[in-house]
Order: structure tokens, then C-alpha cells, then sequence
């Protein structure tokens, strides 16, 4: 196994992210790998927790990771937050990311998971797709 490809994986997502136009005009620069101090925009799309998985084989190193992004957002109902989550979709699935170390095999859905969060207007969307990476 190796987790080396990790950190150039979510540079390439987040370069997408930020690059990605429909997103822009939704989130505008609301997109982050760590929340700013202070007050977080009313919408923002998030970088979240990774799981990984050895996918090593005979042809070399290799890895499954297991990726979230959060769309956070305090508008009433989930619309917003389910609109936002399809644009990080449609960017993200079957991108054809370059990364800085090793190759991006596939890039695919997983699931999500639509929430509240505490006892307010909160809504919280995670989106984790799995990606498929060589390192070579």
C-alpha cells in the first residue's frame, strides 16, 4: 500500500473545486481544505475525512480512497444544500484529475448523507466518493 498519493489526491479535488464555474456562482469562494477563524459563509463546501484502502497489486503501488466533501449551508430546508451537492457531483465524478504524484484511475460517487445539525436551521450534506489511484 501506499498513502503517499493522498496529499496530491485532495490538492487535485480542491483545485477542481475551486476551478469549477457553477460551483462559483453558488458558493462563490466558499471553498475550503480548513474553515477560516471567525464567521464561515451562510453556504460553503468543505474538504472532510478520507478513508484509504490498499489496492496495491502486482503492477505496482496503489490505493482506494474513500473521500468526503461537505456542503454546509444555514438556508432553510435542503434545497440549497442539495443543489450545491449536485454541482460537487457533477464536478467531481469521472474528472479526469492530474495529480502531482501518481495517477487517478477513476473518481466515483459513494454516497451521501443529508443531515441536520444541532437543533437549528444547520444543514449538512456529505458527499464521499471513491478514488482509485496508482502510484507510480
Amino acid at each position: 500500500m501506499s498513502y503517499a498519493v493522498s496529499s496530491a489526491l485532495q490538492s487535485a479535488v480542491y483545485q477542481r473545486l475551486v476551478a469549477d464555474t457553477d460551483l462559483a456562482l453558488l458558493v462563490g469562494t466558499a471553498i475550503y481544505d480548513t474553515l477560516p477563524a471567525g464567521t464561515v459563509p451562510a453556504t460553503y463546501v468543505s474538504l472532510g475525512p478520507e478513508d484509504v484502502r490498499d489496492r496495491s497489486d502486482q503492477t505496482g503501488a496503489g490505493a482506494l480512497h474513500y473521500v468526503t466533501i461537505s456542503v454546509v449551508t444555514d438556508a432553510a430546508g435542503f434545497q440549497t444544500a442539495k443543489d450545491v451537492a449536485a454541482v460537487v457531483s457533477d464536478a467531481l465524478i469521472d474528472a479526469e484529475l492530474i495529480l502531482a504524484r501518481g495517477r487517478l484511475i477513476y473518481l466515483r460517487f459513494d454516497r451521501a448523507t443529508a443531515r441536520r445539525v444541532g437543533v437549528g436551521e444547520t444543514r449538512r450534506i456529505d458527499i464521499r466518493f471513491r478514488a482509485r489511484v496508482e502510484d507510480n
